[in-house]
């Protein structure tokens, strides 16, 4: 399986692509959006601002939401989870728009939600097949989807409630990171993995 992580220039990316490969896996860094197509899995990661990855992501945004509209499985990470949305408050320019929703500050008096919370899982498969009861969390923005039917887990950070993890067709956003979630977030990233090759 060919998995490619479109570098928009975040951070982390060796823990990440140390978590995803396997012996069965192929993974490769892209910088060019168009180019990060042509894979069986894409992965948008987790680290950076919002401006800067959709100035990176623009010259292939319509192509991307073709390709994740057409089914290509694909796996959004933190900031890659908010790439899926249509705008967020962190920063201009334009998100993929394949979630209807938008990017806002979380809501509480400690910003950013950084360290270990709850994930509540709502019944998807991935989280029945890779229970991840806790999961490390590193932001200061939540996306706010319109409808929850698009909401697959829910976290809570003081009063604020917001989607630890979207789906919509064969993409799934978490707003966590899994390379950092221990070996149970690794299982998760598998398990996703797993499904997209069925």
């Amino acid at each position: 399986m060919r998995v490619t992580i479109f570098d928009y220039g975040a951070g982390n990316l060796h823990s990440l692509s140390k978590a995803v490969a396997g012996p069965d896996v192929d993974v490769h860094l892209e910088t060019d959006p168009e180019a990060a197509l042509d894979t069986d899995v894409l992965i948008l990661p987790g680290v950076g601002a919002f401006g800067a990855a959709v100035a990176r992501l623009a010259p292939g945004r319509a192509a991307m939401r073709s390709a994740l509209e057409a089914g290509l499985p694909c796996l959004g990470i933190c900031l890659g989870m908010q790439l899926l949305f249509d705008a967020s408050e962190e920063g201009a320019g334009a998100g993929l728009g394949l979630v209807p929703g938008t990017v806002t500050r979380v809501r509480a008096t400690r910003s950013p939600h950084i360290g270990w919370n709850t994930v509540e899982g709502t019944g998807d498969s991935l989280f029945t097949a890779a229970p991840l009861p806790v999961a490390y969390f590193a932001n200061g923005y939540v996306c706010r989807p319109e409808s929850e039917a698009d909401v697959i887990a829910w976290t809570i950070h003081e009063t604020d409630r917001f989607a630890a993890a979207i789906r919509r067709g064969n993409t799934v956003g978490v707003q966590f990171h899994p390379e950092k979630s221990s070996d149970a977030g690794v299982k998760f990233v598998h398990t996703f993995l797993d499904e997209a090759r069925r």
